[in-house]
């Protein structure tokens, strides 16, 4: 007989049995809901969520003695990433453990799940920097498209009457993500006695909008020397609407460049990584041999500039 079978068998059937006493025949008692075994004003904090704030409190604090941190309060802000640096940190230890121990069972068919549980371990905190700085272009992108409608929309408030404030203030209120949430910062900083140029000045600078740079100083000198603002506005979302369909023409054309230049950088790594869980003891060489050492080193290093290099053929400035 199969001794998996057997084992299996035995665990259903203690499962089965499990099910028919607890659930069936000796049904638990029904339970008063925690919000009524709680006094009025009290909340109920569990264990997990009192150890979460005592590592997020300690993470904050070492953050502020160092003043730098791996994933800064403005990074995630940029990336559109609604969580406190510290907590964010967690998850990312988080799940560099999950992967160590997904490499380690990796491994475990070929005796190398120390080393596999290390390279997945230290790819936790390389993917979550890779998520928020495409999180961060995909975020500037879309800020890019929106500034069309964003000037057409402040030319329209500034033509039925409305202050230059106020008409920022209509566009944060109807405009989508992440326009609303930059032009809403612009608002309050304005509000708060920030000059209108100084704020809209380090939005772009934040978003790196060289097309909401010339809002901007549209804007500044119009607010210096006078004028309709409305008609200078209508001229500049003219120009950014011409741009806009010449970067979107230069991305479609330069799209094959760029699925190329992804395949060749991720082909290596993954052979490498499949050769590491499929036959350790072939790339073996590389981490027991000086020369292996140094092979790999020079390959990483020529990797690492081959994707600067393919990255900047593929990019347009204009």
């Amino acid at each position: 007989m199969n001794t998996a079978l057997l084992l299996g068998g035995l665990a259903l059937g203690l499962l089965a049995l499990y099910a028919l006493v607890f659930m069936v025949i000796a049904p638990a008692a029904p339970r008063v809901a925690r919000s009524r075994r709680l006094a009025p004003g009290q909340e109920y904090v569990s264990g997990l969520t009192r150890l979460t704030r005592r590592t997020t409190d300690a993470l904050d604090a070492a953050g502020a003695r160092r003043g730098r941190r791996l994933f800064g309060a403005e990074e995630l802000e940029l990336a559109g990433i609604r969580t406190e640096p510290s907590g964010f940190i967690v998850l990312v230890v988080a799940g560099s453990l999950a992967l160590g121990a997904f490499g380690a069972l990796l491994g475990l068919s070929n005796g190398s799940s120390l080393l596999l549980a290390v390279i997945f371990a230290v790819l936790g905190p390389v993917i979550a920097k890779l998520i928020v700085s495409a999180r961060t272009s995909a975020r500037r992108e879309k800020f890019a498209e929106q500034i069309d409608d964003i000037v057409q929309m402040i030319a329209g408030a500034l033509r039925a009457g409305h202050g230059l404030n106020r008409a920022f203030a209509a566009v944060a209120a109807e405009a989508e993500e992440p326009a609303a949430r930059e032009l809403a910062r612009v608002v309050n900083e304005t509000r708060l006695g920030r000059p209108l140029g100084e704020a809209l000045r380090t939005v772009a600078e934040r978003m790196k909008s060289p097309d909401f740079e010339w809002v901007t100083q549209a804007i500044t000198i119009s607010q210096e020397t006078g004028g309709n603002l409305a008609e200078v506005l209508d001229q500049v979302g003219a120009t950014i609407r011409e741009r806009g369909e010449i970067r979107r023409h230069v991305k479609a054309l330069s799209a094959e460049g760029r699925l190329s230049a992804i395949i060749l950088v991720l082909l290596p790594i993954g052979v490498f990584l499949f050769l590491m869980v499929s036959n350790a003891n072939y790339v073996s060489f590389f981490f027991t041999n000086p020369i292996g050492v140094l092979a790999l080193a020079v390959a990483l290093v020529l990797l690492i500039v081959g994707t600067i290099w393919v990255s900047r053929s593929v990019k347009v400035d204009f």
